[in-house]
């Protein structure tokens, strides 16, 4: 049995991706110095990435503000999650000095920018515009460098400083609609969400586009739970609220919240 035993061990190892092996790595530490460890800021395939691994301590996701797409991982003891302030995040106000005379800059531009000063997309986490102004979240240790160095977004001076005030209208709204559905099953709520056939749906699991609550979803006929976070890639995201009431013809009516 051992033989057999160890082959399979080793093709469990084989399986993990660098990635994985790093939240590993992150984890043994926490777990053997007593105190949290943090990721960089991780995309939405890197948690699920992360949520595909098991841990000697626990996990938890913080972007800057709820509901954010991009999140630093903390690897420790849960007493550690109690406080959000805790995680090495700094919010930057990116704006013109001169908003009579600046260009319409969007998130691309922004995001262009920081990469035109060298700086790994892994240290930045979400960018909200707002008022044509960038609200960036970013990790502690680049922080001072981007306030020193990011002068210009497109064709526009800029000025860069820390805040902690950030507008609550400026941070993403969901909005609520009804849809009709046959069932809640994944891939015809994701169809109906962003009017699409459900033929043309079924690539995107079988891609591994599709999240629910930061885990890739491969299974099509899963069912939809109420509160489930779902993202797919290339469309966005949304909340599932549950169903509210049905048809004459026994459909569902169901509310769902949208980030657009």
């Amino acid at each position: 049995m051992t033989p057999i035993f160890l082959f399979v061990r080793i093709a469990l190892v084989i399986k993990l991706t660098d990635k994985q092996k790093r939240f590993e790595d992150l984890a043994s530490r926490s777990n053997e110095r007593g105190y949290p460890i943090y990721s960089d800021f991780l995309g939405i395939s890197e948690i699920s990435e992360l949520f595909a691994c098991r841990f000697p301590v626990s996990v938890n996701l913080w972007g800057g503000y709820e509901g954010a797409e991009r999140s630093v991982a903390c690897f420790g003891d849960r007493e550690y999650f109690t406080d959000n302030g805790d995680y090495p995040i700094k919010c930057i106000l990116i704006e013109p000095v001169n908003q009579k005379f600046a260009d319409d800059l969007t998130h691309r531009d922004f995001l262009g920018s920081l990469m035109g000063l060298g700086i790994r997309r892994e240290v930045l986490g979400d960018i909200i515009i707002s008022e044509n102004k960038g609200f960036l979240f970013c990790l502690d240790t680049i922080a001072d460098y981007i306030i020193e160095n990011l002068t210009q977004v497109k064709h526009t001076t800029v000025e860069c400083k820390i805040t902690d005030e950030i507008p609550q209208n400026a941070l993403p709204q969901p909005e609520n609609i009804e849809l009709i559905v046959s069932s809640e099953r994944l891939d015809v709520i994701v169809a109906a969400v962003y009017n699409l056939s459900r033929s043309k749906v079924l690539p995107y699991f079988e891609h591994e586009r599709v999240f629910v609550n930061g885990k890739a979803e491969t299974r099509a006929s899963s069912v939809v739970n109420i509160g489930d976070k779902i993202s797919v890639r290339g469309f966005g995201r949304f909340i599932y609220n549950g169903v509210l009431r049905h048809t004459k013809k026994d459909r569902l009516v169901i509310s769902i919240d949208i980030y657009k």
